[in-house]
């Protein structure tokens, strides 16, 4: 399964790059995420885990898998047969503003019957996220 969206945000892409980077904090943006727990000291990068809670869906450790700063990171979680992975990608437009691409891939041996039961609730959640984003960036 892939879920993808794409949102405008008319805030510098410093400033975006900023509040997903601020990963503690992302359930104060977004209702799809009810808790955040970085389980890594130091900086974000490659190998870094985030153990991240959401709604109606069991805690999962997500392990950084590529990271490009300030515009692009992805990371990976897998848990009983399902192999996620999901990506948010800043594609700047001009100084002030940003294109969010952010997006899930799920497979694994049991990804389609995953993708059954929990694709609608996917796509609704990196729909929130985004909107969560565009809105906490774009704030005064």
């Amino acid at each position: 399964m892939h879920a993808e969206t794409t949102t405008d945000i008319d805030a510098p892409p410093a400033r975006v790059w900023e509040v997903l980077m601020d990963l503690e904090h992302w359930p104060e943006w977004t209702a799809s995420i009810s808790k955040v727990e970085v389980l890594d000291a130091g900086p974000f990068a490659i190998g870094s885990r985030v153990r991240i809670k959401q709604p109606r869906l069991p805690a999962t450790v997500w392990v950084v898998t590529a990271l490009e700063p300030e515009r692009f990171f992805a990371w990976r979680a897998r848990s009983r047969g399902v192999d996620t992975t999901a990506s948010h990608r800043l594609q700047a437009r001009g100084a002030d503003g940003v294109t969010f691409v952010n997006a899930i891939d799920q497979g694994g041996p049991l990804g389609g019957i995953a993708a059954l039961f929990y694709g609608g609730l996917t796509r609704r959640y990196i729909a929130i996220e985004a909107d969560g984003l565009k809105r906490r960036c774009e704030r005064a």
